[in-house]
């Protein structure tokens, strides 16, 4: 019996040297790798115009809007950082072969809030992690999954805001400021909407019909969706209007697909240093290091 306790002391011991060595060391070599990771996804939002650490404004870049299934929508969108600073957009009308074209007006640009809160979320991060220097001791396991809590909640926010495009009713979109925002204006009968879903910008073109007081159809608001169908229906002022043609149109912006690889290793670099905390969950009550 004494032999078996002094096995399960000199095991003890090992444990908390291995412990002692992880919160000490092997954190911090987790935390430096996520801080460099984290500071090239942030470098891929600001896109400087010369090299890198230097101010002014973020570089230009134009992006062939296209389809595989229509070609009725053709286009460039100009991104700039995190706002649209120029879109030139031609729309065939298929029922008299029609060409509409319209572009930004001179000065206009159209924020793109889920890339400016997408950087945001990484800057926290960031921040939460300067926070925990070389020289500051972790002294519990919880303090230390508490941190990798609270990166890798801002983190997932990051990568939700550029998987999960929100969810809009028609009259949000026709009230939106990004209708405005073209030279000549807008018919009346087409809606505009913009957004990012992963890697990609989206363009989505909206034609409408009015639907007339004695019309027999059955009228029915739709509800608020990221892509409407041909045949939702909604008011705008006095109008009953309906979607009759839909038009996606996207382009692959490069170093989003960046970011979003380097939230995903991020997230695996958190997840696999709270997997090995918790390896040793039973000294953290009461033996603090």
């Amino acid at each position: 019996m004494a032999t078996a306790m002094a096995a399960t002391a000199a095991e003890r011991a090992v444990l908390e040297e291995e412990f002692r060595w992880l919160l000490h060391d092997e954190v911090h070599a987790v935390l430096r790798q996520l801080q460099d990771i984290l500071k090239e996804a942030s470098l891929r939002f600001t896109l400087p115009c010369s090299g890198a650490g230097t101010e002014g404004p973020a570089k230009q870049e134009n992006f062939i809007l296209g389809s595989c299934s229509t070609d009725q929508v053709k286009g460039v969108l100009t991104l700039q950082g995190d706002a649209l600073s120029q879109a030139d957009v031609n729309l065939k009308i298929p029922r008299n072969n029609q060409l509409l074209h319209f572009a930004f007006r001179e000065d206009k640009q159209w924020k793109l809030q889920q890339i400016q809160d997408a950087r945001n979320h990484v800057s926290q991060a960031i921040y939460l992690l300067a926070n925990r220097d070389e020289s500051y001791q972790f002294r519990t396991g919880a303090e230390v999954l508490k941190l990798m809590d609270a990166v890798m909640l801002q983190l997932t926010r990051a990568r939700n805001r550029l998987t999960t495009p929100a969810t809009l009713t028609l009259p949000e979109i026709a009230a939106s400021g990004l209708t405005r925002m073209f030279a000549p204006a807008l018919p009346s009968d087409l809606l505009v909407n913009v957004y990012i879903n992963l890697n990609k910008l989206c363009l989505t073109v909206y034609q409408l019909h009015v639907l007339q007081p004695n019309s027999t159809k059955n009228f029915r608001p739709a509800g608020g969706a990221v892509l409407h169908s041909p045949g939702a229906m909604f008011e705008w002022g006095s109008q009953r209007l309906e979607v009759s043609h839909v038009h996606k149109v996207e382009c692959v912006i490069p170093w989003l697909n960046d970011a979003l690889v380097f939230f995903t290793v991020s997230l695996q670099l958190c997840q696999q240093l709270k997997d090995k905390i918790s390896v040793f969950s039973s000294y953290w009550s009461y033996r603090p290091f």
